[in-house]
């Protein structure tokens, strides 16, 4: 089969589009034929080192779109032809991969493959967000970073169907704005200068629930727009630094910091999945959100998807088609 494998660590050069022996299902494992998978930002930090531990040969990717090829003995929920997303084992970019019954879903024939490989992680990951984290109520303020991107414009449209009250996004660049606004957010700002902006139309009040992907200063800067009794939910850390904040200012203020991890979840407690998958993929049908697709490209371009990421010139999520 056709696979992307590095070798190393590095630049989008280290990305090999090959031939590869094709994988066989172990009793409790599923083959699936891949139609399309999806660049996340976690693939290019596994790419350069900053993130996976080497493990080479390496597949990246983290999750896909596809139909079922072959079961193991074991598995009873899912057969041979059955349209599935999933959270493959060792990587999705791949024309064929195995995934654990736990993280294999099902998906309604409403919904193309196209749309269904956008779901899994920012599907999941933005529903677990704002439903079972962030607790958002319609008299909450709620501010997304990196809101032009394909978690952080699937965030508003999640926060807007609960009810917030006003919704601020923040882009690397106004060019971007669009993309939240359309999506339901009533105020855009940059990373230069939100917490200004925030603490100007607020009256010093502050924001009651922040999405926070970013981390170092941007997080340190979010920390002073946060209303008292309000919520962080920090969920990665695409800036690379770390930020630092006082102790005594979240309990006297009664602010929370909440963590929350897919790649944890996975690994840890997959059958929590199934609820969400299924409530995700209803709102998706019936309309309800749109997971923001910003570009498509072939398996073997797959150096240049990760390219136009690293620019920060993307938006939405970035699919790889890699079969028909």
């Amino acid at each position: 089969m056709k696979a992307v494998v590095m070798n190393e660590f590095g630049g989008s050069d280290v990305l090999q589009f090959k031939e590869i022996p094709k994988p066989e299902p172990q009793p409790d494992e599923i083959l699936i034929k891949v139609i399309y998978t999806s660049v996340n930002y976690a693939d290019i930090k596994n790419r350069n080192g900053s993130k996976a531990k080497a493990n080479f040969p390496m597949i990246l990717g983290l999750d896909a779109a596809g139909a079922v090829e072959k079961v193991g003995a074991s598995i009873e929920s899912v057969k041979p032809g059955d349209r599935v997303i999933c959270f493959p084992k060792g990587g999705a970019y791949a024309e064929y991969v195995l995934a654990s019954e736990l993280l294999t879903f099902k998906i309604p024939d409403e919904l193309d493959f196209k749309m269904a490989a956008a779901c899994p992680t920012v599907g999941f990951l933005s529903y677990k967000l704002t439903y079972d984290l962030a607790q958002i109520s319609k008299a909450d303020t709620v501010l997304v970073h990196s809101s032009a991107g394909g978690v952080g414009s699937t965030i508003i449209q999640m926060a807007k169907l609960l009810g917030a009250k006003r919704i601020i996004g923040t882009v690397s660049s106004l060019e971007k704005s669009s993309v939240p606004l359309e999506l339901g957010a009533d105020d855009v700002y940059t990373y230069t200068d939100f917490d200004e902006k925030i603490k100007e139309t607020t009256d010093g009040k502050g924001v009651d629930i922040i999405f926070d992907s970013q981390a170092g200063e941007i997080t340190e800067r979010s920390m002073e727009v946060l209303s008292h009794f309000g919520r962080l939910v920090h969920f990665g850390n695409s800036s690379g630094g770390i930020g630092n904040f006082n102790t005594k200012e979240v309990h006297a203020s009664c602010r929370s910091v909440l963590g929350f991890s897919l790649g944890t979840t996975r690994k840890e407690r997959p059958e929590t999945l199934e609820t969400v998958s299924q409530n995700v993929l209803e709102l998706i049908v019936n309309g309800k959100i749109e997971i923001k697709i910003g570009a498509e490209y072939p398996l073997e371009k797959i150096a240049e998807a990760h390219d136009f990421i690293s620019s920060r010139k993307s938006t939405g999520k970035i699919l790889i088609h890699v079969s028909d």
